[in-house]
């Protein structure tokens, strides 16, 4: 089975950096090949709604539930894989900001010339923060959204700041982490695989799930950021 099979994973773009060591590793140590496509987690749902081919899906936790309760993912096949908190980001060389406290992390946002933050999962998270710290009409003129990875916009200038999950922003040159946010307003991404209600490569699709959990990967899990799920 090893030799012929080939699977494919439908992951969320915050994953790539991890994945794109994951996969190479994967397919030495099983003779498997493995083909993988990183999306928004909103053009993923709606792709697999629609009836897309895949072996494994990899999703935060919430969406990865609502692919099990419509059929799309096989029941009792998910597994919990990393654990993504939300940080924020500056122009490498640039003073780094305080926001070591809720009050700090406020008069940051505040006195930014303009914050970027994607229409993903954590920029969902982000909108609703900025609701809850009473500044979402303040920030709304100076916000940039992006698809991609925040910390690009942070780079080449067109965003001061930006918040997206760590994981997202360290691969990014340009940007440096100034840290998480505080822990009072941090808000931890589950992301899970599952199994495909439909694979065509079960064993080898659980096979990859199983290596997930491996030491080598949850050393590599740490390295990027974030804590194994």
């Amino acid at each position: 089975m090893a030799d012929a099979a080939h699977i494919k994973i439908l992951s969320g773009g915050a994953m790539k950096s991890l994945m794109v060591e994951v996969v190479p590793s994967f397919e030495r140590a099983s003779g498997i090949k493995v083909e993988i496509e990183f999306r928004l987690t909103s053009v993923l749902m709606k792709e697999i709604g629609d009836g897309a081919a895949f072996d494994v899906a990899l999703l935060p936790r919430p969406e990865l539930n609502a692919l099990v309760l419509a059929c799309k993912i096989a029941a009792g096949s998910t597994a919990d894989v990393t654990r993504s908190t939300v940080g924020l980001a500056v122009r490498a060389g640039t003073p780094k900001p305080d926001i070591g406290t809720v009050a700090a992390f406020r008069r940051t946002l505040l006195a930014a010339r303009s914050i970027a933050y994607s229409d993903g999962p954590s920029g969902t998270y982000i909108a609703d923060l900025l609701q809850r710290l009473g500044i979402a009409q303040e920030m709304k003129p100076k916000t940039r959204l992006t698809s991609g990875p925040v910390a690009e916009l942070v780079a080449s200038g067109e965003a001061e700041i930006g918040m997206q999950q760590i994981v997202a922003i360290l691969p990014v040159k340009g940007a440096e982490l100034v840290g998480p946010l505080p822990s009072e307003l941090q808000n931890v991404i589950v992301y899970a695989a599952g199994l495909s209600s439909t694979a065509q490569e079960s064993a080898a699709a659980r096979a990859l799930m199983i290596f997930m959990a491996s030491p080598d990967v949850v050393r590599l899990i740490r390295a990027k950021g974030m804590e194994p799920g």
